[in-house]
C-alpha cells in the first residue's frame, strides 16, 4: 500500500511539473497583462502544490514552511499587481 502511495505522489509531482511548464509558456506568451497576472498566480499555486507533494514524499517539514511563505508572498504580490493594473486602466 505504501508503494502505491509513493508512486501516486511521484505521478502527481510529474503532472504538476508539466502543468508548471504550460503556465510558464502562458506567462511568456500572454496576450495582455491580465492573462499574465492569472498565469503568474497559477505558477505560484502550482509551485505551492509541488512543495506540498515534496513534503509528503520526503517527510521533511521544511518544504511545508517554504510553501506557506510562498503562499503569503504570492497573495501579496497578486494584490499589488492587480492594484497597479487597476490604477493603469483608470487613466
Amino acid at each position: 500500500m505504501e508503494q502505491i502511495l509513493s508512486v501516486t505522489f511521484a505521478l502527481a509531482l510529474f503532472v504538476h511539473a508539466v502543468l508548471l511548464s504550460v503556465a510558464v509558456w502562458r506567462t511568456l506568451r500572454g496576450e495582455n497583462a491580465v492573462d499574465r497576472l492569472l498565469s503568474v498566480e497559477l505558477l505560484s499555486m502550482l509551485a505551492l502544490c509541488m512543495l506540498i507533494l515534496i513534503t509528503l514524499i520526503t517527510g521533511e517539514s521544511i518544504y511545508m514552511d517554504i510553501a506557506l511563505a510562498l503562499a503569503a508572498l504570492g497573495f501579496i504580490g497578486t494584490l499589488a499587481l492587480a492594484k497597479y493594473l487597476a490604477d493603469q486602466r483608470m487613466f
